[in-house]
């Protein structure tokens, strides 16, 4: 009788286990759909979901891998719209080894695809003055960069990630 009484006590107790960590699972994916920012990575990973390093997508979209600078590490990726958007712990700038100049907010936001990231909010160029970059794209070893007016550049010189130099206004 006790062998009986112990197999269903298990048997009791593995059910309401794996309940408890099923509900786990659904309370985690409550909390990330209702998670802003840059913590949402961290609940995918914690999902299960493995996201690989933004310089990887990058290059899988035939974008330079060093358009970002090194510590933006975080980002969201919705492959059904496209919408990329990329967390920088600080505003900040990049030089580049061509000389030019792009300045960060703190969040990225543009349209991702194979050769382009469009509709860009958060990067400026410095033309004269700073202007606000709507579009990258990629056409074999140039990057063309629309910011109020069109302008090519040597993509060579975005495929090295550089640090970004804090700056106190975007």
């Amino acid at each position: 009788m006790d062998q009986i009484l112990n197999k269903v006590g298990s048997y009791w107790l593995g059910q309401k286990a794996n309940k408890e960590f099923g509900s786990v699972g659904d309370d985690i994916n409550s909390v990330s759909t209702s998670i802003e920012g840059g913590a949402k990575w961290l609940v995918n990973k914690i999902k299960g979901k493995m996201q690989k390093p933004l310089p990887e997508l990058l290059k899988e979209y035939d974008l330079a891998i060093g358009i970002f600078p090194r510590d933006a590490t975080n980002y969201e990726f919705n492959e059904e719209t496209r919408k990329l958007t990329v967390y920088i712990p600080s505003a900040c700038e990049v030089g580049y080894k061509d000389s030019s100049v792009l300045r960060f907010t703190t969040v990225v936001t543009g349209y991702l695809d194979k050769g382009k990231l469009s509709d860009i909010e958060g990067i400026k160029t410095k033309v004269i003055v700073w202007v606000k970059v709507t579009c990258i794209s990629s056409e074999k070893a140039k990057l063309h960069f629309t910011a109020g007016m069109k302008k090519s550049r040597s993509r060579d010189a975005y495929e090295v990630l550089r640090d970004g130099i804090s700056v106190e206004k975007y």
